[in-house]
């Protein structure tokens, strides 16, 4: 009777720890999904159409609709509404990061990168960066708009780039939450919902769009603790040429806060799911 010679099957490739992978390396792996992050928005142009229509929407909406009603004139809330904008427009696109995320993991994307030698870590920091280079083409559409309709940018360009790369900051703190939603909860649409929880809350329980000393006083101390709020009055001061106060430490304290809660807990959660 002869003998079979067993021969082992191979096992399905497992992506490489970021820990065997050099730096060059993970910056080739970074450069690439970033690449294509950009690909997949360069074939579907209508993928930026919340960061090209939205700001001019928000603008549109609550200058002409709400403020009259908010300020003196229009104008003046247009320099108070539209600074704090950059908030809120970098929460929404933050946010947006977890659906597609999620979207990735049920299409079967991240099953792919399973077997392949990469870096863990590139695929969720090309996401970052891909996310952060839409949410600078939303704040040039949102602060050219409010140019043309006439808004001052008192504090000069160099205040100007403060408060986006203030905004820019706080937004990427952000995208660690939002990617922890998008790998935690089972459905892109259990992610949008729960996103608008968080959103809501944050967006008008702030002062964005109204002065908290206009609220009674169990939102104004929401409101005064909301790092939303802290961002906008910090935009609101570079822009307008005022004084900063102690916002900027505040939201830069929110954002190393944030990040350090919930990086960990992103990265934990997809390696786990790879």
């Amino acid at each position: 009777m002869s003998t079979a010679t067993l021969t082992p099957t191979s096992a399905p490739a497992r992506p490489a720890d970021d820990t065997r992978i050099g730096l060059r390396a993970g910056l080739r792996h970074l450069g690439a999904l970033t690449r294509r992050n950009l690909m997949r928005i360069k074939a579907d142009p209508e993928s930026m159409l919340d960061a090209l229509l939205v700001p001019i929407i928000m603008i549109l909406l609550f200058v002409y609709v709400f403020g009259g009603a908010m300020a003196s004139n229009q104008h003046e809330y247009m320099q108070y509404m539209v600074p704090g904008l950059l908030g809120t427009t970098g929460l929404n696109l933050a946010m947006a990061l977890g659906t597609g995320l999620n979207t990735d993991f049920q299409t079967g994307v991240m099953d792919r990168f399973r077997t392949l030698p990469i870096a863990r870590s590139a695929v969720l920091l090309s996401k970052m960066i891909a996310e952060t280079l839409r949410a600078m083409v939303a704040f040039a559409v949102l602060i050219g708009f409010s140019m043309i309709l006439g808004m001052d940018i008192k504090g000069g360009p160099l205040n100007l780039l403060a408060a986006v790369g203030l905004s820019l900051v706080f937004g990427a703190s952000l995208m660690w939450v939002s990617m922890l939603l998008g790998m935690s909860l089972r459905s892109a649409q259990a992610v949008q919902g729960m996103s608008m929880l968080v959103m809501m809350p944050l967006q008008f329980g702030s002062s964005i769009f109204a002065n908290p000393s206009t609220m009674p006083g169990w939102l104004q101390a929401f409101t005064k603790h909301n790092p939303l709020s802290a961002l906008a009055d910090a935009c609101r001061a570079l822009i307008n040429d005022q004084p900063v106060g102690n916002s900027v430490v505040t939201v830069l304290i929110w954002a190393a806060a944030i990040t350090a809660v919930t990086a960990p807990l992103a990265v934990a959660r997809f390696r786990k799911r790879t």
